[in-house]
């Protein structure tokens, strides 16, 4: 029997962890972390709740991003398009990455010039998550240290903070 052909994504916010991933597109499945130097991650990407998601850009400086990759059934793309945004504020990258020697052609997002607004903060709820990802796969404390520094705020929208908050508790 053929095997099925696969796409695959790399995660390096709110998706890193794998059970949120999966609540999103339930054919993901983990092959590894990766680091992609030369990049730099931020949170200015303007979102439709009117806060700022993560986005990824590459750096002159000497940056360095933790991404996670992961296959998904290639029928499943277009859920994680709409979960993520794509047309709305998020374009596909293609990125070729390396886990234990196999190279992939992997799909992420990055923020479309017309969604970068730098004065936006993220809700805690979303810098949780990020959070959450990042120690599920022990990436470097300096990093997380990083992440935990940037200023977020209260969603205000009760019922979408509740539940995202209960999410974030069955990913800790």
């Amino acid at each position: 029997m053929k095997t099925p052909p696969k796409t695959y994504y790399l995660a390096y916010g709110s998706n890193l962890h794998p059970l949120r991933l999966k609540r999103r597109v339930s054919s993901a499945r983990m092959i590894g972390t990766v680091e992609l130097p030369g990049y730099a991650m931020s949170f200015i990407k303007r979102s439709k709740d009117g806060s700022a998601k993560c986005t990824i850009s590459r750096s002159a400086d000497d940056c360095l991003v933790h991404a996670a990759l992961f296959s998904l059934d290639p029928d499943q793309l277009a859920v994680l398009d709409e979960c993520e945004g794509l047309g709305n504020g998020y374009e596909h990258e293609h990125i070729t990455v390396e886990v234990t020697g196999v190279a992939y052609q992997a799909i992420t997002y990055i923020a479309a010039e017309s969604h970068v607004d730098k004065s936006l903060q993220p809700y805690h709820w979303y810098k949780g998550f990020v959070m959450a990802g990042m120690e599920y796969h022990g990436f470097p404390t300096g990093c997380m240290e990083a992440i935990q520094a940037i200023p977020s705020v209260q969603d205000p929208d009760v019922t979408r903070r509740r539940e995202n908050e209960a999410l974030h508790k069955e990913l800790s």
